[in-house]
């Protein structure tokens, strides 16, 4: 029994792929120019794009295209890893981008994930994350104000956990973390070059220091096409 078309394409599509004659960061040929190469509809064409969309070999690109990227970045839900230390255990550059970054009270949910007491006021940052240029997940992170109290914007915004070592001698520990399934907003879609309604994997992670006291509130949303996490038992 003869597969179907679209997975045939599919097939062919992924074996230039890993053949390197599509590289990963080069833009593959328009949905137009494939479906003349491999005599098929728009359609079709489509579905086979979007299944290799859907296991990470290719992404879209909002009025760009669609990319050849590398497979999935893993992360390993083990103890307690930056972003930072992440991407680059994978051989990719990360870089951010600051989106917001403010000295506020922190709503209920934030005092009560940091145990803060009364009057305490807190960082809250927003960040885009980026691995090899291309965006990851936007991560909003809270802090206790008095934590990073001594540490430049730069400290806290390159590399956090790097800076908490280098600058106080404070080593984070563990951390709880809750993972759940979402659908990209306009917003977040526009800022993560995916289609709104995208699958999200949506993280909160509450870190700690040895002494069990809980320093970093955060709540993250990456792209499922480009991320995932794993377990060993």
């Amino acid at each position: 029994m003869s597969l179907p078309v679209y997975i045939q394409i599919h097939n062919d599509i992924k074996q230039k792929i890993e053949r390197g004659i599509w590289k990963v960061g080069e833009r593959i040929p328009s949905e137009r120019k494939l479906a003349e190469d491999y005599h098929v509809s728009r359609m079709t064409l489509r579905q086979a794009i979007q299944t290799l969309i859907d296991e990470g070999l290719l992404r879209r690109a909002v009025g760009s295209g669609t990319f050849v990227t590398s497979q999935r970045v893993q992360e390993h839900m083990s103890g307690i890893s930056s972003f930072t230390e992440t991407m680059e255990s994978e051989g990719k550059v990360p870089s951010s981008k600051t989106l917001s970054y403010k000295i506020i009270e922190p709503t209920f949910k934030e005092a009560q994930a940091l145990d803060l007491k009364n009057n305490e006021r807190v960082l809250r940052m927003e960040r885009l994350r980026f691995g090899d240029g291309e965006p990851i997940c936007l991560e909003t992170t809270t802090v206790s104000a008095e934590l990073i109290k001594g540490m430049s914007q730069a400290d806290v915004t390159d590399s956090f956990y790097r800076s908490l070592e280098d600058e106080k001698g404070l080593i984070p520990a563990n951390a709880q973390q809750y993972i759940s399934a979402i659908l990209a907003s306009s917003r977040v879609a526009e800022m993560l070059e995916i289609k709104p309604g995208d699958p999200i994997l949506k993280l909160k992670q509450i870190s700690y220091f040895n002494n069990q006291k809980p320093f970093e509130f955060v709540e993250t949303q990456y792209v499922a096409q480009r991320f995932e996490f794993y377990l060993n038992k």
